[in-house]
């Protein structure tokens, strides 16, 4: 734009807003903020990476998403408000079994058995929901979004499909991507901030 432009636009009272960056993560564009729901509240990315499994297989591109940045994980669970972790796949198949059985594990090593038992049910209907999907192409999407007063809704490829209720649920789930013991390190550093992976 010339300067002669900028000028007749400021007089214009018109205000120029720079969109929304967004990150690309092995050809996965992560936007920058995104609304839970049309109307509903927005969220801002707090960081994202790649879930490896072996080191070096790539599973899917993971996200985090907070009302404000925050890198300190204590500060993300004592955070009430509304949250998204999204996963895009990179794997050519993810069958419900892995994803069950790797989130299970994680819960089982980050949470102590006082804590697995108060969402043990809630567990086995999301174990049950993920059943029956059975296998998760490449290019699928996951959302699990946390909605203050609703509970944990998890969408897959576009289709809600189940609501679990409580507040404690979702801070829970959280332990397998930022907890001490995450399903990979190098996500976790990257969901947190701590690294910025691959930005484009």
């Amino acid at each position: 734009m010339t300067r002669t432009f900028l000028a007749a636009l400021l007089i214009a009272g018109v205000i120029l807003l720079p969109a929304a960056r967004a990150v690309e993560i092995e050809g996965v564009k992560i936007d920058d903020k995104i609304r839970l729901s049309s109307g509903g509240p927005e969220v801002i990315l707090n960081g994202a990476g790649v879930r490896h499994k072996f080191a070096f297989f790539k599973i899917y591109v993971g996200s985090l998403y907070l009302t404000q940045k925050k890198n300190d994980r204590d500060a993300i669970f004592a955070d009430p408000g509304p949250k998204r972790v999204s996963m895009h796949i990179l794997a050519n198949e993810v069958t419900a079994s892995e994803l069950i059985t790797s989130m299970n594990n994680a819960l089982a090593v980050n949470l102590s058995p006082h804590e697995l038992a108060l969402i043990e049910k809630r567990i086995r209907d999301l174990n049950n929901m993920m059943s029956s999907i059975k296998t998760i192409g490449k290019g699928s999407v996951v959302l699990l979004d946390y909605i203050p007063g609703v509970g944990t809704r998890i969408t897959v490829n576009g289709v809600e499909r189940i609501t679990i209720p409580g507040e404690d649920f979702f801070p829970a789930m959280l332990h397998i991507w930022i907890g001490a013991k995450p399903v990979d390190g190098r996500l976790r550093d990257a969901m947190l901030g701590h690294t910025s992976g691959r930005l484009f």
